[in-house]
C-alpha cells in the first residue's frame, strides 16, 4: 500500500467507512508488508466492506469469492469451458478441418484466484466467509497464498502480474486452521463504541442531528444487550436510521417511528417478540 496511516484514515472516511485506530494499523501494516488480512467478527460489522472501500481508493479492481460448504479448486481457480470445446469439435468436423488445440485461452473460465493473479494493475480480491468453507479448500488457500501463482497443466504456470491485496472475512462459526491465520495478518472487528456508532450513521444518514442519532445508538446498544438470536450490525443500525427518517417526515413521531421500523433492525421472529417485551426500556430516553 503505498499511503501512510493518516492518508489511508482520510480517504476511508471520505467513502463513509469510519475505521477505528486498531483496523487502520492493520490495514497499512498489511498492505506495507504484503500479507494478506483475515478479518473476524460478528455479522454486520464492516468486515466485507473493508474490501469494497479499499478496492475504490487504491484505484484497484475488487474480485469476489464467496465460500461456501462443498468449494473447491476448480471453482475458486479455473475450469475449461466444456460445451465451448464440444461446439468447436463439432465445427471442426462439419467444415473438414483439424480439431486443432482445445485447451486455447479462449476455451479457459477464470474463476475468481486465477482473475487476481492476472489484474494488470493489481486487485483487492476478497475471499468472503472463509468459515463457511471446508477444511481441504482452506488448506489449498494456504497454498496460494504462499506462492500467488498457479500451474494450468495444458498452459503452465501463472504468476501473479502484481500480487493482490487479500482480505479475508470470518463470522467464525467454525474455527480456522493456526496455520492460515499464521498466514495473515490478523484483526478482530468488535462492535463499534457508541460515539463511533454515532458518527457512523450521521454521515449514512444524512440530515440525522446529533441528538437523533444518540437516541437512536443507545436504543441499538440497549437491544444488544438482550438475549437476541442475532445481534444487530452496523448495516442494520444504518438502515433503521434511515426508516426512522423516513417514517418521522411522513408525520410519525420518533418513538413511533423507531417502534415501526424495528424489523429494519432484528430479523427473527423471536427477536422482534423479545424486543416488544423490552420496549419501554429500549425505546425510552
Amino acid at each position: 500500500m503505498l499511503v501512510d496511516q493518516d492518508t489511508l484514515d482520510r480517504r476511508l472516511g471520505a467513502e463513509g467507512y469510519l475505521a477505528d485506530e486498531g483496523l487502520l494499523t492493520a490495514l497499512h501494516l498489511a498492505g506495507t508488508l504484503g500479507l494478506p488480512l483475515l478479518l473476524e467478527g460478528e455479522p454486520g460489522v464492516g468486515k466485507t466492506e473493508v474490501a469494497n472501500v479499499l478496492a475504490r481508493i487504491l484505484g484497484r479492481e475488487l474480485i469476489r469469492l464467496q465460500c461456501y460448504e462443498g468449494l473447491d479448486a476448480s471453482q475458486a481457480l479455473y475450469e475449461w469451458d466444456y460445451p465451448k470445446q464440444l461446439l468447436s469439435l463439432r465445427a471442426t468436423e462439419v467444415e473438414g478441418r483439424g480439431v486443432g488445440d482445445l485447451y486455447r485461452e479462449e476455451f479457459l473460465l477464470q474463476r475468481p484466484l486465477l482473475r487476481s493473479l492476472r489484474a494488470a494493475s493489481g486487485a483487492v480480491l476478497l475471499i468472503d466467509e472463509i468459515d463457511r468453507a471446508d477444511s481441504e479448500f482452506e488448506a489449498f488457500l494456504l497454498e496460494f497464498l504462499g506462492d500467488f501463482q498457479i500451474t494450468i497443466p495444458e498452459i503452465g504456470t501463472i504468476t501473479a502480474a502484481s500480487v493482490p491485496f487479500v482480505v479475508l472475512t470470518s463470522n467464525r462459526t467454525r474455527e480456522l486452521h493456526d496455520a492460515l491465520k499464521r498466514r495473515c495478518l490478523y484483526h478482530w472487528i468488535p462492535f463499534p463504541d457508541a460515539e463511533r456508532e454515532r458518527a457512523i450513521i450521521r454521515a449514512q444518514a444524512p440530515g440525522l442531528d446529533e441528538r437523533s442519532a444518540a437516541r437512536l445508538v443507545a436504543a441499538v446498544h440497549r437491544i444488544r444487550g438482550l438475549a437476541l438470536l442475532k445481534r444487530p450490525g452496523i448495516a442494520e443500525s444504518v438502515s433503521w436510521a434511515r426508516g426512522v427518517q423516513t417514517l418521522t417526515r411522513e408525520g410519525s413521531s420518533w418513538l413511533e417511528a423507531m417502534r415501526r421500523s424495528a424489523g429494519l433492525l432484528v430479523k427473527h421472529e423471536e427477536d422482534l417478540a423479545l424486543l416488544g417485551r423490552h420496549a419501554a426500556e429500549v425505546f425510552g430516553d
